[in-house]
């Protein structure tokens, strides 16, 4: 029996239809951007399996890190030890991290990171004797699948089995110079309210929303007025975070910054499950009291693992490297070109580039749903090319790894104009 037959046989996997899902691919092996399955098939991984290897697969530095760590100290509990990894991790961070995040709360994956910093938010209020339960995020926007990070996300299609069970959210359109006026106008009303904790959102990128992007002035515009509201902001650059727009994180591109911050994929290059929430000093003191229940009381058993902190600080010592910095540049570059010949194509609607994210909107009459018609027949066609590409509905976007070369990046090209053909 061979893997795959084993894995049809064993496994339940995320976001599959199993009724309607063949045998998958076994990947047996990775190497820079590229994975093997157990029959020898090669395949260019082209966004960096789901944003969270920047590096590439099997990452020297990075496994050097992880082995010399686990020598010395595999894990510990966090809950009342701390260890020196996560303390230079912590140092390291706030060094990047916009200068208001004074303080790291550490767990396991990017829902995990949201979930933390709705849950500070709404304790603050609680703990002040004020009464905020409401979260405000974007329409569409995508921040996990736990229940509070589920609650915030904006895509039906996901959470729609769980309405009557989740936290109250009120969601307001993606802001464009367009509807600039009108989306200002109702966050203004809905802060007004005081009912409000926190607005959640993905900075300048919806990356499950199909890599929607929206202008940095326009978030700078809602951040004053949460502040004036005393209503928290949440960048939740699970995404967007370690490079993906251009910049370290995509909050550098604001001249306001958010009262906390949301970690994880590429914090560890893609080696192992870590996330880090952020948050600045104001809220930290809202849970200093004699009163012991006034402390956040949040846990996870690997919280600040040792092997993932030294993951992550080898991690991030890779992106600030000139190498990868440069390379970030290049595949910018290489977009916009790639832009400029494919954007005339009659069946692409729309292009966008930022930083190494490429997405394409596809003029089509075929079933643009998310798991639609459209999405299967691309996503088959590009993995039988030996492509990783998961098309989000009619939008295809590229967001490689950072060592992709300019030959690479042609052959993915390549591989996506060819795409076109078929729809």
């Amino acid at each position: 029996m061979t893997l795959s037959q084993k894995d049809q046989q064993y496994n339940w996997h995320p976001y599959t239809q199993h009724q309607t899902t063949g045998l998958l691919p076994a990947i047996v092996k990775g190497e820079g951007v590229y994975l093997w399955d157990e029959n020898g098939k090669q395949y260019l991984d082209a966004i960096s399996s789901w944003w969270v290897n920047p590096f590439g697969h099997s990452n020297k530095v990075i496994a050097d890190a992880i082995y010399q760590q686990l020598m010395q100290l595999d894990h510990v509990l966090f809950g009342g030890f701390t260890h020196e990894p996560a303390v230079m991790l912590s140092e390291k961070l706030l060094s990047i991290l916009p200068s208001n995040q004074k303080k790291l709360f550490y767990s396991d994956n990017g829902s995990t990171a949201v979930e933390i910093a709705i849950k500070a938010s709404l304790q603050y209020f609680y703990n002040k004797g004020e009464k905020r339960t409401k979260i405000i995020a974007f329409e569409n926007g995508f921040h996990g699948d736990t229940f509070g990070a589920m609650a915030a996300s904006g895509i039906s299609f996901f959470t729609e089995a769980f309405q009557g069970s989740l936290l109250d959210v009120v969601r307001i359109p993606v802001p464009t110079f367009e509807n600039k006026k009108a989306v200002l106008e109702q966050l203004e009303t809905l802060l007004a309210s005081t009912e409000y904790a926190a607005f959640i959102f993905e900075p300048l990128v919806q990356g499950a929303a199909g890599m929607v992007m929206y202008p940095a002035v326009i978030l700078d515009e809602m951040f004053l007025l949460c502040k004036q509201h005393k209503t928290f902001t949440i960048a939740d650059e699970v995404m967007t975070g370690f490079g993906k727009t251009g910049k370290t994180f995509a909050c550098d591109y604001l001249i306001q910054q958010p009262d906390m911050m949301c970690l994880s994929k590429a914090l560890t290059g893609g080696t192992i499950p870590m996330a880090a929430t952020s948050f600045s000093q104001e809220i930290f003191e809202g849970f200093l009291a004699t009163d012991v229940s006034k402390a956040f009381f949040h846990g996870h058993t690997f919280t600040a693992n040792p092997t993932g902190c030294a993951a992550a600080l080898a991690a991030i010592t890779l992106l600030e490297s000139y190498e990868n910095q440069q390379n970030i540049k290049r595949i910018h570059e290489q977009h916009l070109l790639f832009q400029e010949r494919i954007q005339s194509h009659p069946r692409v609607a729309t292009t966008r580039v930022l930083g190494v994210i490429f997405a394409l909107e596809i003029t089509t009459n075929q079933d643009t749903s998310y798991y639609g018609s459209l999405r299967n027949t691309l996503y088959n066609f590009f993995i039988a090319q030996g492509i990783i590409l998961r098309p989000v509905g009619n939008v295809v976007y590229i967001l490689p790894p950072y060592i992709t070369t300019n030959e690479q990046l042609e052959i993915i090209y390549n591989t996506l104009s060819n795409a076109l053909d078929i729809v």
